[in-house]
């Protein structure tokens, strides 16, 4: 652990000692908000202006929602005020099931679609629903660490399969069969990727169900970036490539393609009609822990029919012109001119993991890096540790920023590498 990352020791002012985090905590770390954005807080209340590269937050780089959105959410304010199904609106869901139609998923009815606050809760709660402690998780490295804290924080373990720069950071299929034990729960696909912008093309994702379906593994599709999308690159759904005898459980929400962050609204799916019947006592647990919230956020609810029938606004951001595109281009451009330095050019997502190559910058600390470049550029990025990536020679960039915004930021983690050295 970083010495960053290290709870005082102290006993407090009173005498009595620490009140301490419950220990279910121990091995449960989210460094995108972690002890680096204390510190640029820190400045922030002294005055000082931060680029925050380090959350991918649309809203404050002048992505907003789009307005046929706010206006039903507005027009249903006055019906939304109680409790709804623990699943979510009928409205909400049905439309859901349509997107899954449109996106060859089969078999998904209304009752195998739950709405929940974002896909960080729906996460949490099918980790919770579906491990016993000892239980492990397959997720891949990088990961979104959200997945790795939800697998521990619910007694299991995360256990990280790498994905290969030098491949497009597609998944190493050898090792996840390598780290497959009888221990082995889940595997997590996270496609668009988030940090990598890699997408995973149809024939390796049929290699990861082909090792779900040899193993009996529930299968985790984070599918959030799945309409942001650069060079005429495609997705498919895991689902609609899965078989019928294979659990598969897609999550997808509002946040990114349709820029309402804020308003929390995800959703999670479950496909596979035979494996849906075997599954039912997880599925019952599921149902369990939706009901203990009572239900989601009803008026950010109404915002789901319109959203995905309406026009996809996104497709002009990602699009040759389109602000999204340009940024990922200008990102990419700049991050390999620096020497020292080069990066995967993403084919989704918002987001840029470059390699600080470490003949050249002998980074023993990504952590430190990344709060060195803080107090010296006032610029916030996030280690690639943070990430579970194993080595600590990656950062990731949000390339959500203008563009001149970014290219002058680039140019100071430029001007800051040249002289840096740990």
């Amino acid at each position: 652990m970083s010495t960053l990352s290290q709870a005082p020791s102290a006993q407090a002012s009173s005498g009595h000692p620490p009140l301490r985090k419950s220990h279910k905590l121990d091995n449960v770390c989210y460094d995108i908000r972690g002890p680096v954005l204390e510190h640029a807080k820190q400045l922030e209340d002294e005055g000082q202006r931060i680029l925050k590269l380090n959350i991918g937050n649309p809203a404050p780089f002048g992505f907003e929602a789009p307005e046929e959105i706010l206006q039903d959410v507005m027009r249903n304010l006055s019906t939304a005020q109680g409790y709804c199904d623990s699943k979510g609106l009928y409205s909400a869901r049905k439309a859901i099931m349509q997107e899954c139609q449109r996106k060859d998923i089969p078999g998904v009815t209304v009752e195998d679609i739950y709405v929940g606050n974002g896909v960080s809760e729906l996460i949490v709660m099918a980790m919770q629903a579906l491990l016993n402690d000892g239980d492990e998780v397959l997720i891949p490295a990088p990961d979104y660490p959200l997945w790795t804290a939800a697998a521990n924080l619910s007694g299991g373990r995360a256990v990280h399969y790498l994905c290969d720069e030098q491949a497009d950071w597609a998944p190493d299929i050898a090792d996840i069969r390598d780290k497959v034990t009888s221990h082995t729960r889940a595997l997590v696909l996270i496609n668009p990727n988030n940090p990598t912008g890699a997408v995973y093309p149809p024939e390796v994702v049929k290699e990861l169900l082909a090792i779900a379906r040899e193993h009996h593994l529930v299968v985790f599709s984070d599918e959030i970036y799945d309409k942001i999308l650069y060079d005429d690159v495609e997705h498919v759904s895991t689902g609609a490539l899965a078989d019928d005898d294979q659990l598969v459980v897609t999550l997808n929400g509002l946040s990114k393609s349709y820029r309402c962050a804020g308003f929390r609204s995800g959703w999670m799916i479950f496909s596979g009609n035979a494996a849906k019947k075997q599954a039912q006592d997880f599925i019952q647990g599921v149902n369990m822990l939706a009901s203990m919230r009572l239900c989601a956020n009803v008026p950010a609810q109404h915002a789901i029919q319109t959203a995905l029938g309406g026009y996809q606004s996104i497709n002009d951001l990602v699009l040759p012109g389109g602000r999204l595109r340009a940024q990922r281009d200008i990102t990419h451009e700049k991050l390999n001119a620096i020497p020292g330095v080069s990066c995967v050019k993403a084919k989704g997502a918002l987001y840029a993991f470059p390699r600080l190559d470490p003949k050249v910058f002998n980074i023993q600390d990504d952590e430190k890096l990344v709060l060195d470049l803080l107090l010296q550029e006032k610029i916030l990025l996030v280690q690639g540790t943070a990430f579970n990536w194993p080595s600590p020679d990656h950062v990731r960039i949000v390339t959500l920023p203008w563009a001149d915004q970014l290219e002058d930021a680039l140019d100071r983690f430029a001007r800051f590498l040249s002289r840096y050295r740990q």
